[in-house]
């Protein structure tokens, strides 16, 4: 089996000029992909627009509609109308940080639909484990609307439709995105079979995420937040997989685990300060990737989240789909590593077992 792998370019098409969330970081990365070869030892995936009932298994209807019908009241671009004005007229603020376009519903309905497709596709056992790129991001969409440049819940859809469809009973997320994965967490604070382990940096937009946000009701314990501080870098984030999420996971027993990959921790990003490398990230997946073939087949689901220098996320996705597909390759790092705090780490990483318990 491969390593299946998901891109459309019609997400290009939801972009906004000098937004950090835009179409150079597909771009980019593509650039890079093909450049490299690696695109030749995947499975390519084709993509489609998602349905619209694995969205509405995590967010509400009204939601949904309503954000149908402000995309599609939209002015087109290239209509004779818009033809003389500037792109920015034909764009819309859903709040100071998400904007959509007339095409951002299709790009967003393709985002999920891609993930979905993947999710299918190593659920079915047709590929090892597999990675969307895809835009725009979703682990800060709240059931009730978009937020922090996210429109849809694109790694919840997949995972309630991983158990919807494919029957996997117990769902492991990992969202190591610099920026706490709130969304997500809200679609399951209340539910035993999806487990959900954000590692972030706080505080930091979107200013959640401590430590006792722990889930409630039923789902008490099943959600685990490790807010770190500032500068951890590599070695905080590997202590936290191998002290926390190894351990917790095992203990789950889950079907399938899904990865929220956002690369905005890289020490070159603009919108984090947490130091982590392209090694240090590769060195994170390769974790999970082993976790998965220990506990669920090797069913590995990668999905991307943030990650805005565009010369630090081509060579992030590069080595994670090296890591995944055992590429002998190895990492793609011309950039190197800075030096991190990770005693800070440790302290959090203490806390929070205490909070859940945990020897």
């Amino acid at each position: 089996m491969t390593t299946a792998f998901v891109y459309d370019p019609f997400e290009r098409n939801h972009s906004f000029p000098g937004h950090p969330e835009c179409l150079e970081r597909m771009q980019s990365s593509w650039a890079l992909l093909e450049a490299d070869g690696i695109l030749d030892s995947l499975t390519r995936l084709p993509n489609a627009p998602a349905p619209l009932e694995p969205i509405l298994a995590v967010h509400d209807a009204a939601y949904v509609e309503q954000l149908q019908e402000i995309c599609h009241g939209i002015e087109d671009p290239a209509s004779p109308s818009n033809r003389s004005q500037n792109w920015d007229q034909t764009a819309l603020w859903l709040d100071p940080d998400t904007y959509v376009l007339r095409d951002s519903w299709e790009a967003s309905l393709r985002a999920v639909g891609g993930l979905l497709q993947l999710t299918d596709e190593v659920m079915s056992g047709a590929a090892a484990n597999g990675f969307a790129m895809v835009r725009p991001p979703g682990h800060h969409a709240r059931p009730h609307y978009a937020k922090g440049f996210c429109l849809f819940g694109n790694v919840a859809a997949a995972a309630r439709h991983a158990q919807q469809k494919h029957g996997a009973e117990r769902v492991l997320i990992v969202d190591f995105d610099v920026h706490h994965g709130n969304g997500t967490e809200e679609m399951f604070y209340d539910d035993p079979s999806v487990l959900f382990i954000s590692i972030h940096q706080f505080p930091h937009y979107p200013f959640s995420g401590s430590i006792d946000e722990v889930g409630s009701g039923p789902g008490e314990g099943f959600n685990v937040n490790l807010p770190f501080p500032d500068a951890v870098g590599d070695p905080g984030y590997l202590a936290a997989l191998r002290q926390l999420v190894d351990p917790l996971a095992r203990e789950f027993r889950p079907d399938a685990i899904f990865l929220s990959a956002g690369f905005d921790g890289h020490w070159m990003d603009p919108l984090s300060g947490h130091r982590l490398s392209v090694n240090g990230y590769a060195a994170l997946v390769e974790e999970l990737l082993d976790l998965a073939e220990a506990l669920c087949g090797g069913r590995l689901i990668c999905t991307l989240e943030g990650g805005y220098d565009l010369n630090a996320l081509p060579h992030c996705i590069l080595s994670t789909l090296r890591v995944l597909s055992r590429n002998p390759a190895g990492v793609s790092d011309p950039f190197g590593a800075v030096e991190g705090n990770p005693r800070a780490a440790d302290k959090v990483i203490s806390a929070v077992k205490r909070r859940l318990g945990i020897r």
